[in-house]
């Protein structure tokens, strides 16, 4: 067992909303909280919601994902812990190792943690010695020609298609889907390099297709001592290119299926020796069985589903193991209550396969409130949205005690969301919320490509544009006009 150690100020090396979501949980646990900013990010709200900021460079980007740049903010602060957020250097283990070695405090597991679970062939492995099923994989690819031959041998023995996979990927990335012989061939040269340049490590493994999947996960918090409890499941089926839109607290799938995946998760991470908060990923197939697909080894997105329906804060769970503190409720005192559904509104524009809207200034933010709404963001009326980072604006999260309840208070939350100026995936969400499927909460990883009317949708120009002369109007008179 690690021995406990205190702390009380926390790096945060991140931006954005994660970032403003950390630093409130490190405040609320009465320590001090850090920020971190590159030049473009001079004026990020999640700055002004630190108790303390410092710059790391000009950037974009490549100081965020400096680990010397990183650890000089932390021993310049003062602070003893680093919170990695997710993206950027959250899933790599050279931070946690540099941590280690400069007397630091990583919020997340041990360096030797993350580095073997973010070996997909690793994980793989532990999961079949832990007796959870595995999808029929082919094992790492060789290089070149040899690689085509054996994926070639491998999708004759299983079947085609067959899902090729980075090494080292993680998060939906590096994943490409092969039709047949033919693609392998164009595919695996392309992939190859795509994950070098990506993960800094070019290896290659397939797995069976599984068709029309489910994408279910488990929580997971894991405290020093060994002790493990799950806060259920969430569904994050509905996704494009891999990356995922909206999530869905629990899983939809039934308690008695939905109970053996979360059995399962933690057979795995036991197994693993995990420590600290973590995501058990499974796929279900159209009969109902699942497989392992991967553990991310930080907090994710979409943490928020979880935290509503459960009432548990899993940032603040994550302080207090990281400092020693033993996971003070059983598995049988976690209750998962109602449902919870999670949007990601960007700014991009779905109609033009989700391109961002970089440069664009967001001329009026107008926020839905009310029972059951939750808003993890950092965007403002005045935000310019930036070319070099993520095009996540806020996280709108909704509660319903049933699932008509949440759909309908979503719809309400959304047709009261008004972001002017950039393209925002808000009108593709209302699409998405009259169609059938999803009323019935029953959709799949290849819901979108079902569906493509989700996309024909009106724009909203016209209205937004009326609404921000409106307010521009009021502004200038210091009253309504239009008024009774």
């Amino acid at each position: 067992m690690t021995e406990p150690r205190r702390f009380d100020k926390v790096l945060v090396a991140n931006r954005g909303e994660i970032a403003i979501r950390i630093c409130r949980a490190v405040q609320e646990e009465g320590l001090r909280a850090v920020a971190v900013y590159e030049t473009p990010d001079k004026e990020s709200r999640h700055i002004i919601t630190a108790d303390e900021a410092v710059w790391i460079g000009p950037g974009p980007r490549k100081d965020y994902l400096d680990i010397d740049r990183v650890i000089w903010a932390a021993k310049t602060s003062g602070s003893q812990a680093v919170h990695p957020g997710y993206g950027f250097l959250a899933e790599n283990p050279e931070l946690s190792r540099a941590c280690e070695d400069e007397g630091l405090i990583f919020i997340g597991p041990p360096s030797e943690v993350i580095r073997d679970l973010g070996d997909k062939t690793i994980s793989r492995r532990i999961a079949e010695e832990a007796g959870v099923p595995v999808i029929p994989g082919s094992g790492i690819l060789p290089p070149g020609e040899e690689g085509i031959r054996a994926a070639n041998t491998f999708g004759e023995k299983v079947g085609f298609p067959l899902m090729l996979k980075a090494v080292a990927g993680g998060g939906g990335r590096g994943i490409r889907k092969v039709a047949g012989p033919q693609e392998c061939a164009e595919q695996l040269p392309m992939a190859e390099k795509e994950a070098q340049a990506a993960f800094g490590d070019g290896r290659l493994y397939l797995e069976k297709a599984i068709v029309k999947p489910r994408h279910l996960e488990v929580q997971v918090l894991a405290d020093e001592s060994g002790k493990m409890i799950h806060l259920g499941t969430r569904n994050c089926s509905i996704q494009r290119r891999h990356q995922k839109l909206v999530e869905v607290a629990p899983g939809l799938m039934g308690p008695e299926l939905e109970e053996k995946i979360c059995e399962a998760a933690l057979l795995f991470a036991g197994r693993a020796g995990y420590r600290n908060v973590g995501t058990v990923e499974f796929l279900v197939d159209e009969d109902g069985s699942f497989y392992f697909l991967e553990i991310n080894t930080r907090l994710q997105v979409e943490h928020t589903v979880s935290e509503v329906i459960t009432g548990i804060d899993i940032v603040r769970r994550q302080l207090r193991i990281t400092q020693g503190a033993p996971i003070d409720i059983g598995q049988e005192e976690v209750s998962c209550r109602g449902y919870a559904i999670e949007m990601r509104i960007n700014a991009e524009d779905p109609q033009k396969d989700f391109m961002p809207e970089c440069g664009k200034t967001v001329s009026v933010y107008q926020s839905p409130g009310g029972p059951g709404i939750r808003l993890d963001g950092f965007v403002y009326q005045g935000y310019q949205i930036p070319a070099d980072y993520d095009s996540l604006l806020v996280k709108l999260t909704v509660y319903g005690y049933t699932w008509g309840e949440a759909t309908s208070r979503l719809e309400r939350a959304l047709r009261n969301f008004v972001i002017v100026g950039p393209n925002t995936t808000i009108p593709f969400y209302r699409r998405l919320l009259k169609e059938e499927e999803f009323q019935q909460g029953k959709f799949d990883t290849e819901y979108l490509d079902r569906h493509p009317e989700l996309f024909d949708y009106p724009s909203a120009r016209r209205e937004e544009a009326k609404l921000a002369r409106l307010l521009a109007e009021i502004h200038h008179r210091k009253h309504n006009p239009f008024a009774a």
